[in-house]
């Protein structure tokens, strides 16, 4: 027959080029490529033949074949699948996507790095020539089901291509790799390694629907053996939940998440319609020691088509569901597609939305119906959770349904807001938190003084985003969340006379006090002022209702960002004997320079009670203990 020199176009001469040496960094997914495109063209057959049974084409036995010659240093794959006509060989292979490749190109040049080109290469669906970065030559021979002749297609990957007419073309395409010599220094390995091929298909195509067969190496004096199918074709997410047993999905979980243990819940979800994709999720039962870690790795394993993408793909669900493992199933990605294009693909974020809504609605339906379950899944992964208030906003109502916290209510008992509000005394108009590192050191913080005695149930969180979300949430059902450490608290509801008068009498008596102490300790506070809610303790110190905490500071500081550091409010309880003897002796000496310590002593006290640091160690320690000799 007739063989026909095509020269390629300038500009797909340079993308041949470009995906040779440049744009994909793991040159296994050659093999990828080209067993997705066997499976997509056995695909193809089998839904032509539905459509017209008369085509002459034999769907017995669909299959990819994958045929390795050491000798000759050859790798062939081959489908018996719908083929290609002449016309389509010259149309989809011939000129590299001929209908965008300016573009392509243009785009390629601005790309930054490997992996935004490697997303273009998806964009054009050229992964046929990947084959070029492991072989010299590529030989592609096909016959289109239904029709009588054949072509073969051959070019050495740099000027020109030939196409040619055959007669004994078999059913469907084989692609033949001439292989480079392997070299390893550059990531190129034996391609004609039997167990090389079997890593790369297991790693990349296992779940593929049809089978992968692989011809073993025929020893001496041996009949031809039989063929091997080197995939498992069990992808579990596309069976329905009657054909699968829970074994089957633990040792799926396992696989993934390299975790000895069975999952604490597995999560199905297919969605169907104009943008199909399955999703088979696990919750762990165990929080990976990392999980706070910055080099934590995050996301599941994304899919298209049943042929594996992508490890840890990122952009399927939100950080604050990182602990989650699993499996996507999309049909209408690009195979190629790489981080950058994943994050601004729509099919993405619509992804993205479902899966986060199911596993918010799943977590629900665990802590509605088995309580010890919950209780392991918040202890382990609540925390995580937790920042979704604070970064995800269209879901914060699912992630506070589903959040419980600590409570003075109950030792052991942790409490939604729902029930914080269905206990809420009649009067009470907010919803009280105090935050802090340990519930112990929190419980007996001066803070919590008056609120234990008038048995008003407050919030114990001991997360460091707590210090964050209640900001960001800022109300529940209508009732505000406040601080007990922050600005001024009235229990009193309604004040009656007497109180009333009580407390402009208190004022009028301190109010040189508290002005001198203001002047002497004005390198650290902002306002002195007497409290309403200490009734043990002399003293403690509280910021100003819009500051930020200590905490929230310090925790900007490690995240690198300078912030001004605040000064806070020093509140003394009238009521306590050193504040009132303090009062006493500011009020009967005319020269007070003595009492400088001693109001320095009272503000360091403060700050101690509430599990912060003195600002000059020593010299605390110095004081303490010179009042202590002076009462021996």
């Amino acid at each position: 027959m007739t063989t026909e020199t095509f020269e390629f176009q300038v500009e797909a001469r340079q993308l041949l080029q470009l995906m040779i040496h440049s744009v994909y960094s793991n040159k296994d997914v050659f093999l990828r490529e080209l067993v997705s495109n066997a499976s997509d063209a056995l695909d193809k057959l089998r839904l032509e033949k539905l459509r017209d049974d008369s085509l002459d084409a034999d769907v017995s036995d669909l299959h990819i074949e994958i045929d390795v010659d050491k000798d000759a240093r050859t790798l062939t794959v081959r489908d018996n699948g719908i083929g290609m006509s002449y016309d389509e060989v010259g149309q989809l292979i011939g000129t590299i996507a001929n209908s965008g490749t300016a573009t392509f190109l243009k785009e390629l040049r601005e790309a930054q790095d490997a992996a935004n080109a490697e997303g273009l290469i998806g964009q054009f669906g050229v992964g046929f020539y990947s084959g070029f970065m492991v072989a010299d030559e590529v030989t592609l021979v096909t016959r289109r089901a239904g029709e009588s002749q054949g072509t073969r297609w051959t070019s050495r990957g740099e000027s020109t291509y030939t196409l040619e007419k055959v007669d004994d073309a078999p059913q469907g395409t084989s692609v033949t790799l001439h292989l480079k010599p392997a070299d390893p220094d550059n990531q190129l390995h034996d391609y004609t390694s039997p167990w090389k091929i079997r890593e790369i298909v297991k790693r990349y195509s296992d779940f593929i629907t049809w089978p992968i067969r692989m011809v073993p190496e025929k020893g001496d004096g041996e009949d031809a053996p039989e063929p091997e199918t080197l995939n498992s074709m069990k992808a579990l997410w596309a069976r329905s939940r009657d054909e699968v047993s829970d074994d089957e999905y633990h040792e799926l979980y396992k696989h993934i998440s390299h975790d000895w243990r069975e999952p604490l819940e597995t999560i199905r979800l297919q969605a169907e319609g104009t943008f199909e994709y399955q999703a088979l999720l696990f919750v762990p039962s165990h929080a990976p020691h990392d999980l706070f870690t910055r080099d934590f790795k995050r996301g599941v394993q994304l899919y298209v088509k049943r042929v594996f993408i992508m490890d840890d793909c990122e952009a399927l669900l939100p950080p604050y569901l990182r602990f989650v493992k699993g499996v996507v199933d999309a049909q209408d990605l690009s195979l190629n597609v790489s981080r950058e294009i994943l994050q601004q693909d729509r099919h993405i974020r619509m992804m993205q939305r479902r899966l986060t809504k199911k596993v918010l609605s799943t977590v629900k339906e665990i802590k509605t119906k088995d309580a010890d379950r919950y209780a392991t899944f918040w202890r382990e992964f609540g925390t995580a959770l937790k920042e979704g208030l604070v970064t995800d906003s269209e879901n914060r109502d699912a992630i506070l349904a589903v959040a419980s916290f600590a409570t003075t209510h109950a030792e052991d008992e942790p409490t939604t807001l729902a029930q914080y509000v269905e206990r809420m005394k009649d009067g009470q108009e907010d919803i009280y938190y105090i935050t802090g590192e340990s519930r112990q050191s929190i419980e007996n913080s001066p803070h919590m003084e008056a609120f234990r005695d008038k048995g008003i149930e407050v919030l114990l969180l001991t997360d460091a985003v707590d210090e964050v979300w209640v900001d960001a949430v800022g109300e529940y059902e209508g009732k505000k969340l406040r601080s007990v450490a922050k600005g001024e608290i009235d229990l009193d509801g309604e004040k009656d006379e007497k109180a009333e008068g009580e407390r402009e009498k208190q004022a009028e008596e301190y109010a040189g006090l508290l002005g001198w102490m203001r002047e002497q300790l004005e390198e650290d506070i902002k306002e002195v002022r007497l409290s309403s809610r200490l009734t043990v303790s002399p003293a403690c110190v509280v910021s100003d209702a819009h500051d930020l905490t200590p905490a929230l500071e310090n925790m900007y500081r490690a995240m690198g960002q300078e912030v001004p550091r605040t000064k806070r409010i020093l509140e003394l309880n009238p009521g306590h004997p050193l504040v009132k003897n303090l009062n006493q002796a500011y009020r009967e000496r005319e020269d007070r320079s003595g009492l400088v310590e001693s109001a320095e002593l009272l503000h360091t006290l403060a700050v101690l009670a509430e599990g912060g640091q003195p600002k000059d160690p020593a010299r605390f320690v110095k004081l303490v203990a010179d009042r202590l000799e002076r009462t021996l």
